[in-house]
């Protein structure tokens, strides 16, 4: 016995005819014809009744027929499944990252369900709006993007809320508090990239600084987070706020990181993907931003309650 006998007894006996079934099998009639003969000698009984001018089920044939049908439903389920798994064992993800992203990368990967598994990724260190431009351009399938919640033809997946630290001299008096109001910062030299190489920080940093009531001074531009931590540990002052995946690259004792007190200073962080990306690949990477916010969320709250 053949699963295409079996396809042809179905399509003959939802059609109740041998043409109209070989026309929808897009193969000859006699074909149709002669396997289905065939199926009928193997299992040992006839599945229609040819004697009238027209084909009908005999007793057996049309209690067969469910059978079939799920027969089929199962072949059509486990070729589906086979492509499907046959595709994710080759897939390649290519996503941009940013310098900074530290073992949040690890957390996201983590939280990759298991129908993730056998994806290879491959991973690029971009500046944010090439990232973006590459996702749009389908060079990149995905970005890891901090602050930018909307851009043409792309869709944002929220991943997590960093809640950024202040990094001072550890000879500052303010360093032994352990804990700072951004106010507290007030006429200290903010040491920060300019606005044109991360608006989304530079913008998060200055408009919190308003709202504490005071409009910050900044010193001279950063350059680079090790230079301007080396700066500001030989003595130069200042402060330069930093993302808590940062904070392990500070081995320097000249250095003190302090949380803020009250409402932390975040900038959230996105996944940025095509508009028009695979339903599939979407539903996987939903599932997985959904989990990891959970954990950077549950993780946030015991340190600030630690």
């Amino acid at each position: 016995m053949e699963l295409r006998q079996i396809q042809y007894f179905v399509a003959v006996a939802e059609e109740l005819h041998f043409g109209r079934a070989a026309e929808r099998l897009h193969i000859g009639q006699p074909a149709v014809s002669q396997q289905v003969r065939r199926l009928e000698r193997e299992l040992r009984t006839q599945l229609f009744d040819r004697s009238g001018r027209t084909v009908t089920l005999t007793p057996v044939g049309a209690a067969l027929l469910p059978e079939g049908r799920e027969l089929l439903k199962a072949l059509d389920s486990f070729t589906a499944k086979a492509q499907q798994l046959a595709v994710r064992s080759e897939a390649t993800f290519r996503v941009g990252i940013s310098s900074a992203l530290g073992e949040r990368l690890d957390d996201f990967l983590d939280a990759l369900p298991d129908r993730g598994a056998g994806t290879r990724f491959e991973f690029q260190t971009l500046d944010a709006p090439t990232r973006l431009a590459e996702v749009r351009a389908g060079r990149l399938d995905a970005a890891f993007v901090r602050g930018v919640e909307s851009a043409p033809g792309l869709r944002f997946l929220t991943l997590w809320y960093d809640p950024l630290v202040v990094a001072l001299s550890a000879s500052d008096p303010l360093a032994a508090r352990g804990r700072l109001d951004l106010a507290d910062l007030a006429g200290m030299p903010l040491r920060i990239a300019p606005r044109g190489e991360n608006p989304v920080l530079h913008d998060t940093v200055h408009a919190a600084c308003r709202t504490a009531g005071f409009e910050p001074t900044f010193g001279p531009p950063s350059t680079g987070l090790q230079d301007t931590l080396a700066d500001i540990g030989a003595g130069a002052g200042g402060w330069t706020p930093m993302y808590p995946t940062a904070a392990n690259t500070v081995s320097s004792r000249r250095i003190a990181l302090l949380p803020l007190n009250g409402e932390p200073l975040t900038i959230r962080m996105f996944l940025a993907l095509r508009e028009n990306a695979d339903p599939a690949r979407l539903e996987l990477l939903t599932a997985t931003s959904a989990q990891v916010r959970r954990k950077v969320a549950a993780e946030t709250q015991r340190n600030r309650h630690g």
